[in-house]
């Protein structure tokens, strides 16, 4: 019998080349210059990237100040009596906090959770389930605004803001009943 696994990884190795493959064939037939469409679009990636730098930079030290100043602790524990009148564990706080900051951070945080809880226990589903719930909104903020140059981004964020809480309450409140 043959393992359908073996066979599954096999094929999967080549699905990006055969796609690949289909673009340029697809482009020649099109009558696309594809090495001249690929270099200025390269170009322009690399143009994209040094114009969004200066956002990355603030957004990664405030991120870093938020961290290391304690602000975070400071922020969980004084909500704490409010969580857990709402039955929402103590670890899952913070991540309140991390998520519209850092995807990356409140993605190694879910992981010490797991970790810490296992992914089948309550507090490793909830945390997955607000880490699919919620959005990396000052990250979006500085990256894709300031990458077209919009200034005026009050508004944005307070939407965003408010739809970070409102993913996280509404994760706590499914997986209440559900798990």
């Amino acid at each position: 019998m043959v393992n359908k696994m073996n066979i599954i990884e096999e094929y999967t190795g080549w699905i990006i080349p055969i796609f690949f493959i289909f673009i340029l064939v697809y482009a020649y037939f099109k009558g696309v210059k594809i090495y001249d469409t690929f270099t200025k679009g390269a170009a322009d990636g690399i143009k994209m990237g040094i114009k969004i730098l200066p956002y990355l930079t603030a957004m990664m030290i405030a991120i870093y100040i938020t961290r290391s100043s304690g602000l975070l602790k400071i922020l969980t524990n004084s909500l704490m009596p409010l969580f857990k009148k709402l039955y929402i564990p103590e670890d899952i706080i913070p991540l309140l906090f991390l998520r519209p900051l850092s995807g990356s951070g409140s993605l190694a945080y879910v992981s010490t959770i797991m970790d810490r809880y296992g992914p089948d226990s309550f507090i490793g589903l909830l945390a997955s389930t607000i880490q699919g719930s919620t959005e990396t909104t000052f990250y979006i903020i500085a990256v894709y605004f300031g990458a077209i140059g919009i200034e005026r981004y009050k508004y944005a964020i307070l939407v965003g803001i408010l739809s970070d809480i409102a993913g996280f309450f509404a994760a706590v409140f499914i997986c209440n009943i559900m798990f």
